[in-house]
């Protein structure tokens, strides 16, 4: 199968839809109201406790704006938060082209949107295997899929996706949004892609070099290991 590449792209492409789940909250509050005032007819999907926190952030226009990922893509989160956005509906919305005739079908078809904006910050992994008293299953559970999966995924469709790793970049992308008519640049995608492969090889980096540091012994002997059935 021949790879898909892309010839014709935009420059300024208008934020209509944005995706936002974060572990780290900090500075959300000034994304949510900067994004509604720079783009008011904004739709936000969000997830779990991100949406919680966007719902009081909001008020009463997050009736307008805010809608849970669950309930776009039509599936219920799995328990525990394990599975929220690894949905084809979503991954449509990531990685359609603006200018491919069938990946606009498809978007009519699931009835899906494109996502223009991906803000994702990763569960803690660094951090919390930096404590003392951490176990492998703590480690285990911290460890992030659908985080770097989505930043990626926006990363690699910067020709139309702004990824937003990190709540240092909010500033600059309210600045272009609120000055732009609620656009952002190639060049500006470009960079938050650069940055976003960056921090998810970091993020891969912390936990090959947890698991490798860790022995076969330690890590069966914290489950009680059934035969089979």
């Amino acid at each position: 199968m021949a790879l898909n590449t892309v010839r014709t792209i935009d420059d300024r492409v208008r934020v209509k839809t944005a995706l936002v789940s974060v572990w780290d909250k900090t500075g959300l509050d000034q994304l949510a109201l900067g994004l509604l005032a720079a783009v008011p007819d904004i739709r936000i999907l969000s997830t779990g406790g991100t949406h919680d926190a966007l719902e009081r952030i909001l008020g009463p226009a997050a009736r307008g704006a805010l809608r849970q990922v669950s309930e776009y893509t039509g599936q219920p989160e799995l328990q525990g938060g394990l599975v929220k956005t690894l949905d084809f509906k979503v991954y449509l919305g990531l990685l359609s082209e603006t200018y491919n005739a069938a990946h606009q079908a498809d978007l009519a078809r699931a009835g899906a949107a494109p996502i223009d904006l991906v803000v994702v910050n990763l569960y803690p992994f660094p951090q919390v295997v930096s404590k003392p008293d951490v176990t492998p299953e703590i480690a285990r559970a911290n460890i992030d899929v659908g985080g770097p999966c989505m930043l990626r995924a926006a990363a690699k469709n910067f020709h139309r996706v702004a990824p937003v790793p990190d709540p240092a970049d909010y500033e600059a992308v309210l600045s272009e949004l609120t000055a732009s008519g609620g656009r952002l640049s190639l060049a500006t995608r470009w960079r938050l892609a650069q940055k976003t492969f960056a921090v998810t090889a970091a993020y891969d980096s912390a936990i090959c070099a947890y698991l490798a540091q860790l022995s076969f012994a330690r890590v069966s002997g914290t489950y009680d290991v059934k035969t089979g059935r």
